[in-house]
């Protein structure tokens, strides 16, 4: 639909199934998103808003901010617009007792320069996207920080 009609107010993707709730493992925790163009000096942009129903902050949320940004980005790209803004708001965000340590080495490190995301450009269909289209530069991470999964 975001082809045919991008300035469409129904662009949403739902995983919430109330009639399955029950038979799943954990309900989904990033339950529901909201794509939303607006065209800004003849430029369209792609927004994503994210709604998050629980969210575990060390582990859970730098993932669910990664994958949803790019996720933004190959939509963009293959809608042709220019990425917009990536809105995340949560119901229930939450920091395990046994991540508390982590978050305070995480917390202790002085933030890096932003990496880039390169996509390859050819790229016309949101399926067609393989791993090596997607490329991020002048990524410097700090160590990894080990944690247990709390489900």
């Amino acid at each position: 639909e975001i082809k045919r009609n991008p300035f469409s107010r129904r662009l949403i993707v739902s995983a919430w199934n109330p009639a399955q709730v029950d038979e799943m493992a954990l309900p989904p925790c990033h339950c529901l998103f909201q794509f939303h163009v607006a065209e800004i000096d003849g430029v369209k942009r792609l927004s994503c808003q994210l709604y998050q129903r629980s969210a575990d902050v060390f582990l859970g949320v730098p993932f669910n901010i990664a994958s949803y940004a790019l996720l933004t980005h190959m939509v963009a790209q293959v809608s042709d617009c220019v990425p917009g803004d990536f809105v995340h708001s949560f119901g229930d965000v939450h920091l395990y007792l046994n991540h508390v340590e982590q978050a305070r080495l995480q917390l202790s490190r002085e933030p890096k320069p932003l990496p880039r995301l390169k996509l390859n450009p050819s790229v016309r269909s949101l399926f067609d996207f393989r791993y090596e289209d997607v490329n991020v530069e002048n990524y410097d991470p700090w160590p990894a920080i080990a944690a247990p999964i709390a489900v």
